[in-house]
């Protein structure tokens, strides 16, 4: 396959997961901003934990001047000036569709194709009309459509291996944002929920909703979630598809199918950080501190998009 067919599937794929997510980000942060705050936070806080989980902030301060809600959600939503809005992911994931239109299925097509044009009728209807919540639910419910449309319709071939790949190097990377940005927003809170913290159950209740893995955590933890279990869910269990772990398998395994000698610094790459999750304790990961353990994750995973990137999807 040609290095351009394969990085525009790539980047479809990536596009319309980071759409999933920010649509994700947005309902948890606008659900929590409206519930009573305890004196350690404001709603304001909430809706602006996107920016800092996407490094948006100055890019909206440049913009706007001053937070506001109303603004950060059009600013998240339908703001095509901004390259990490939800319509900007969707214009761009319809353009890579539309560039490789023969590499996939009718129905892949007319879902993506769809989805792009649903999103420009509901940009000019507005938030206020259409629901910020009903919003966020439509951009999951389509990135679902696709995500079947794709798996129950595509050839096994490397065109399916490559929006694989790009699902979940975008997944992996979401995972560990949520989680580092929902636990610094904690602070306390975060060690304190076993003593009965409301704020830290609702924090990691809408942390899990907003993965939809909290049923996920009600079959295989007891009581009430905390740090630990959260992590250890989010992080290491490679049963639940949205984990760390589940993600780098997957990774794994698509690098490990494809052709060819180049992508041999990647494949040794995302080898080694699946062996290190593999062999890693929570405990080890908390003792290290979650923050400091998160972060240095988010670069590695960076720097395997990266070699992902240069060891396929550039023209040699």
């Amino acid at each position: 396959m040609l290095s351009r067919t394969a990085a525009e599937l790539y980047w479809m794929s990536r596009y319309l997961e980071r759409a999933e997510n920010l649509a994700r980000m947005l309902d948890v942060s606008y659900s929590l901003s409206l519930m009573p705050q305890d004196g350690q936070g404001t709603g304001l806080d909430e809706l602006t934990m996107p920016l800092l989980i996407t490094g948006n902030m100055d890019d909206y301060l440049a913009r706007h001047g001053e937070l506001d809600a109303e603004r950060l959600l059009h600013f998240f939503a339908f703001d095509g000036d901004n390259p990490g809005s939800i319509f900007s992911c969707l214009r761009a994931a319809r353009s890579n569709a539309h560039v490789v239109r023969g590499r996939i299925t009718a129905d892949m097509w007319e879902n993506i194709n769809a989805t792009w044009l649903e999103m420009r009728d509901i940009a000019q209807q507005g938030l206020q009309s259409y629901g910020i919540s009903a919003f966020c639910e439509w951009v999951k419910q389509r990135s679902h459509l696709f995500r079947g449309a794709a798996f129950g319709t595509s050839l096994r071939n490397d065109a399916f291996r490559f929006i694989r790949l790009g699902t979940y190097i975008e997944r992996a990377d979401n995972t560990l944002r949520l989680l580092d940005s929902r636990y610094e927003l904690l602070g306390d809170a975060a060690e304190s929920i076993g003593d009965g913290s409301a704020r830290g159950y609702y924090q990691w209740n809408a942390l899990l909703r907003a993965l939809s893995v909290f049923e996920a955590f009600t079959e295989i933890y007891r009581g009430s979630p905390d740090k630990r279990q959260v992590a250890e869910l989010l992080i290491l269990r490679e049963d639940v598809p949205r984990s760390l772990r589940a993600c780098l398998g997957e990774i794994n395994q698509i690098l490990a199918s494809l052709p060819g000698v180049n992508g041999r610094p990647a494949q040794r790459m995302v080898a080694s950080l699946e062996a290190r999750l593999r062999y890693t304790g929570i405990e080890e990961i908390l003792d290290e501190g979650l923050h400091v353990w998160l972060s240095d994750f988010i670069l590695l995973v960076r720097r395997l998009a990266n070699a992902i990137q240069s060891s396929y999807l550039e023209a040699a």
